[in-house]
C-alpha cells in the first residue's frame, strides 16, 4: 500500500513532561516525512524542556533530566522543525487532542509562525477507534501482525503508527485513501483551536464547547459579556485558544 498523497505527510510523536497540554514541554521529538512519490525522511530530536521531568513520566518513556541536560531547547530548534515540516499535513496517534496542540503551544512559545489552517490532520487513533477500540500496541499487533518493540520511545511509536494507518487503509476498503477524507473521518469535533475549547456547529458557526456558554456563539457571547474575554486571556487555556478567540474578537471589531 502506498498512500495517495498530494501534499508530503508528516508522522510524528512527542515525548513530554506530562499530560497537561497548557504547560507540558516536549522532551523528545520523532517525525517521518513522507513524500507524494513514497520517498521517507526521518528525524529524532532530544529536547531540554527547561524543566524538570516528573518521575512517573519518565517511567513511561525513559527520558529523565541527564538525558536532555545538554539538548537544545525546543527555541533553538523551533525554525528548523518548522522547516521541516512546512506544507506538510499531520498524523499521529492522538494527534488531534494531544500532540498538535502541545506541538502548536511550543511554537507559539518559542516565537515561531507556523500557519496551521490549511493543513489536513490525520489522527490515526480515531480511525482505530473507530474500527477496533483499542491501544497502539494493540492496533501494531492486529493490524500488522507484529509486536511494537520500545513502545513509549518516540522512534518506534511513529513508524508504528505509519504502518499501522497503511495496513487500515488495506484492511477497510470503506476508507478513502485520500488525506482530506482521512482528516475529516478521524476528527471527533470541527475545533476552532487544537484545544476545543471552541468548535464549529453544524451551520460553521464557532461556539463555545465548555462551561456557561457552552454551545452559544462566541462573537454573540463576546458582545453579551466583553468581560469573559478578558477572563480567558488571564486563565490557564493554551495560548492557541486566547490567539483564535483574539482573532475571533478582532473580526468582530473590524468586520474582516
Amino acid at each position: 500500500m502506498k498512500l495517495n498523497l498530494k501534499n508530503p505527510i508528516v508522522f510524528f510523536d512527542l515525548e513530554t513532561t506530562g499530560t497537561n497540554i497548557n504547560t507540558d514541554r516536549i522532551v523528545e521529538i520523532c517525525y517521518l516525512k513522507v513524500y507524494p512519490n513514497g520517498n521517507e525522511e526521518s528525524k529524532t530530536l532530544r529536547i531540554n524542556p527547561e524543566m524538570p521531568i516528573p518521575a512517573e513520566s519518565s517511567a513511561i518513556h525513559g527520558i529523565y533530566d541527564d538525558d536532555v541536560a545538554n539538548c537544545p531547547t525546543f527555541k533553538e530548534v523551533a525554525k528548523k522543525i518548522a522547516n521541516d515540516i512546512e506544507g506538510a499535513d499531520l498524523a499521529g496517534f492522538n494527534s488531534n487532542r494531544f500532540d498538535i496542540p502541545v506541538l502548536a503551544e511550543e511554537f507559539l512559545r518559542a516565537g515561531v509562525e507556523i500557519d496551521m489552517s490549511k493543513r489536513k490532520f490525520i489522527d490515526v487513533q480515531v480511525i482505530f477507534h473507530k474500527m477496533e477500540q483499542r491501544t497502539l500496541s494493540a492496533a501494531y499487533k492486529f493490524y500488522c501482525d507484529r509486536n511494537l518493540e520500545d513502545a513509549h520511545t518516540a522512534e518506534a511509536d511513529t513508524r508504528a503508527t505509519y504502518e499501522v494507518l497503511m495496513a487500515q487503509l488495506d484492511r477497510y476498503p470503506e476508507l478513502q485513501n485520500d488525506m482530506a477524507y482521512l482528516a475529516d473521518y478521524s476528527s471527533y469535533n470541527k475545533n476552532v483551536d487544537f484545544a476545543g475549547r471552541m468548535v464549529y456547529d453544524d451551520k460553521g458557526v464557532e461556539v463555545f464547547n465548555f462551561g456557561k456558554y457552552k454551545g452559544q456563539s462566541v462573537s454573540e457571547v463576546l458582545k453579551r459579556d466583553p468581560g469573559y474575554y478578558s477572563w480567558i486571556l488571564g486563565n490557564d487555556f493554551t495560548l492557541n485558544t486566547k490567539a483564535m478567540l483574539t482573532k475571533i474578537r478582532l473580526r468582530e471589531i473590524t468586520g474582516k
